[in-house]
């Protein structure tokens, strides 16, 4: 893993998150408990960076995503982490390569960390 520093971000509370999805905070939670987003306490509040939005949506490769992270070990935190540190074998930051359409190769590296 790099220790690059993170992507910067806004972190959205689960009220923030619930508005700028448009949803109610029992749509939010089942969003997290079903790994479209993933979220962490990090000063305090419950939040999720606003990265993995896109168009007032969860990202849609987000999932499988957070699922391979998941299924190699990782925690939230480190699912989150990993998502916004620079790879460098991708050139620039998980989040970064998967908003920009590059699934693929995302979730190539991230099978590769069991």
């Amino acid at each position: 893993m790099s220790e690059n520093a993170p992507e910067p971000t806004d972190w959205l509370t689960l009220p923030e998150l619930a508005e700028a999805l448009g949803e109610t905070p029992g749509r939010v939670r089942r969003l997290l408990d079903e790994h479209y987003l993933v979220g962490s306490r990090r000063d305090g509040a419950f939040a999720v960076p606003s990265l993995f939005l896109v168009d007032g949506r969860p990202l849609p490769s987000l999932r499988g995503t957070i699922i391979a992270l998941q299924d190699a070990g990782f925690d939230d935190d480190e699912v989150i982490d990993w998502l916004l540190a620079q790879e460098d074998s991708l050139g620039r930051s998980p989040i970064a390569a998967l908003r920009d359409g590059h699934k693929s190769a995302v979730r190539s590296i991230a099978r590769t960390l069991a």
